[in-house]
C-alpha cells in the first residue's frame, strides 16, 4: 500500500492523502528519483519545540479547550507527535524579564529558586508530557549571573569568570535536580546557548576552550550527583559547527554525548557531514531555529505567500540537515502571541502555532503542517535510507525506514509543477508534484 500526503500552496491545502498504486514502467520524460533501503545512516530520534517561558505565558492566555487543543496538536498522536523539547534555565530574549534562580548580591546557593518557572513553564510542560510522558528535554542556559561575568552585565556577551566555574557548575545541579523533584527529567543540556554571539540580550561568550573547560567540570559534578543528564556541545550555528566541535571532541570525546546546532546564517548543512565523518560516535541535533521578524522573517507583511515561504523554509532546511546526519529537530517558541511574543528586548519572531489574544484565536502557520510532514510519519528510532535525485533547481528529498519497516518519502517542490518517477527496488511511482508543495509518500511493504 503507498499513502501519499500532501500539501500544496493553491487554495492553502494542507495533508490531502490519497492512495497510489505501483506502475509498470518509469515515464520517459520524469526525473528521477531512487530509493535504495538497503543502505541506511544515522537513527532519528524525533521532534519537538521549546518550553519557553514567552509559549507558556501565551498558553495560559488561552481558554482551557484552546490549551488543550495546543498541546494535542504538538504532542498529541493526532497532532504533530513530539517527543523532544527544550528548557531555558532561568531567562532569554523569550522572557518577560531578566530573572535568575539566586540573588546577585549574595550568591548563596542554597537559596535557589525556582519558583518563577511554576508560574507558566512547569505546568506547560506537564500538560505535554500527560500527552507523551517520555518527552526527551534538553536545557541551555543563556548566561551566568552578572557577578560571575567579565562585564558584570547579563547582556553583550562578556565572559565566565573562572573562579566561579564551580559554583556555577552546582547551579546546573540544582536546576537539573529542581527539575527532577518537580516530575520532570532533563536528560541533556548544553554549556551555553550559542557562546559566540554577543547580543543585546542574555549572552555569554566563550572560545572552544573556554566551553572545554566548564563541560570538564560539569561532567565530574554530574557524575558526583548520580544524575543522567548528557552534555551537548556547541547549541549555536552551522557555519562554524566543524570547528568548535573538532576543537573540543578531539580533547574530551568521553564526556561529550553530541553536537547542538542552530540555523541562523548560511545553510552549511554540509559541515554536519564533517562533524559526524570525524566524530562518527557522536550524535547531533538541531537545537534551535525559528523566523525572525527583525532580520530574516519573509512574512513581515504577514500575506500567505511569505507564510508559505517560512514553511518551505523549516522543509528546506530539515530535509538538508538529515541528510548531513542529523539526528532529530527542536524548534523554537512552541506559541508565541500575535506580535510573535512576549520577548522583553522586542526581538519578535513567528511560531509555528500562534495565539491572537484579541481574537481569542489559535492560527495555524503553514510550518506547522511542513513540519508535521516529517514529524507525523518518521518514527523515532526510524533509519535514513540512501535517496538520490536529478539535479533540479527547488526539489530536496529525504527518505527512512521506520522500524515498523515502512519506507517514508518527503519531497519538496518550492517550483513550478514537477513530475517524478520513484524507485524502490524494483518498483516505480510515477508522481506528479504540484507547484509549491510538500508530499510525504509511506510505503507499506
Amino acid at each position: 500500500m503507498i499513502r501519499l500526503i500532501r500539501s500544496y500552496h493553491n487554495n492553502n491545502t494542507f495533508f490531502k492523502e490519497s492512495k497510489l498504486e505501483y506502475s509498470k514502467n518509469a515515464q520517459v520524460y520524469n526525473s528521477a528519483i531512487i530509493v535504495n533501503p538497503e543502505v541506511s545512516y544515522q537513527t532519528h530520534i524525533g521532534f519537538g519545540g521549546a518550553f519557553t517561558e514567552a509559549s507558556a505565558i501565551t498558553l495560559s492566555q488561552a481558554n482551557e479547550k484552546q490549551k488543550q487543543e495546543i498541546l494535542d496538536a504538538y504532542y498529541g498522536e493526532k497532532g504533530n507527535k513530539y517527543c523532544l523539547g527544550r528548557t531555558v534555565i532561568h531567562s532569554c530574549d523569550f522572557s518577560e524579564k531578566t530573572r535568575y534562580y539566586l540573588s546577585n548580591d549574595s550568591l548563596d546557593i542554597s537559596k535557589f529558586d525556582m519558583s518563577e518557572d511554576d508560574k507558566y513553564i512547569i505546568p506547560m510542560i506537564k500538560m505535554a508530557k500527560k500527552r507523551n510522558p517520555s518527552i526527551w528535554l534538553m536545557s541551555s542556559i543563556w548566561t551566568p549571573l552578572p557577578i560571575m561575568k567579565t562585564n558584570k552585565d547579563p547582556y553583550y556577551g562578556g565572559k565566565l569568570i573562572p573562579k566561579f566555574d564551580e559554583l556555577y557548575t552546582e547551579y546546573f545541579i540544582k536546576y537539573f535536580k529542581g527539575m527532577k523533584d518537580r516530575g520532570i527529567n532533563i536528560s541533556a543540556t548544553s554549556i551555553q546557548n550559542e557562546p559566540e554571539a554577543v547580543q543585546v540580550w542574555e549572552s555569554c561568550f566563550y572560545d572552544y576552550k573556554d566551553e572545554m573547560r566548564l563541560a570538564k567540570k560539569l561532567s565530574k559534578k554530574i557524575k558526583e550527583n548520580q544524575l543522567d543528564v548528557k552534555l551537548i556541545i556547541w547549541d549555536h550555528n552551522r557555519d562554524r559547527v566543524f570547528e568548535r566541535s573538532h576543537g573540543i571532541l578531539k580533547e574530551i570525546p568521553e564526556q561529550i554525548w553530541g553536537v547542538g546546532y542552530h540555523w541562523y546564517g548560511p545553510e552549511d548543512s554540509k559541515n554536519l557531514t564533517m562533524v559526524h565523518d570525524l566524530y562518527p560516535n557522536h550524535h547531533i541535533l538541531f537545537t534551535e531555529g525559528c523566523v525572525e521578524y527583525t532580520n530574516t522573517a519573509e512574512n513581515s507583511s504577514g500575506n500567505n505567500s511569505d507564510l508559505w515561504k517560512n514553511a518551505e523554509w523549516y522543509a528546506r532546511n530539515i530535509i538538508k540537515d538529515s541528510n548531513n546526519y542529523s539526528e532529530g529537530f527542536i524548534d523554537w517558541n512552541l506559541l508565541l502571541n500575535e506580535k510573535g511574543g512576549p520577548n522583553h528586548v522586542g526581538n519578535f519572531c513567528e511560531s509555528p502555532i500562534m495565539y491572537d489574544r484579541l481574537k481569542k484565536q489559535i492560527i495555524y502557520n503553514p510550518s506547522y503542517y511542513f513540519i508535521g510532514h516529517f514529524s507525523r510519519y518518521i518514527q523515532s528510532g526510524a533509519k535514513r535510507i540512501d535517496i538520490k535525485i536529478t539535479e533540479q533547481n527547488g526539489v530536496y528529498t529525504t527518505a527512512y525506514r521506520n522500524p515498523n519497516n515502512e519506507i517514508v518519502i518527503i519531497i519538496l517542490n518550492q517550483g513550478h509543477i514537477k513530475n517524478e518517477s520513484i524507485h524502490v527496488r524494483n518498483n516505480v511511482i510515477n508522481l506528479s508534484l504540484p507547484p509549491r508543495s510538500i508530499s510525504t509518500l509511506i510505503i507499506s511493504e
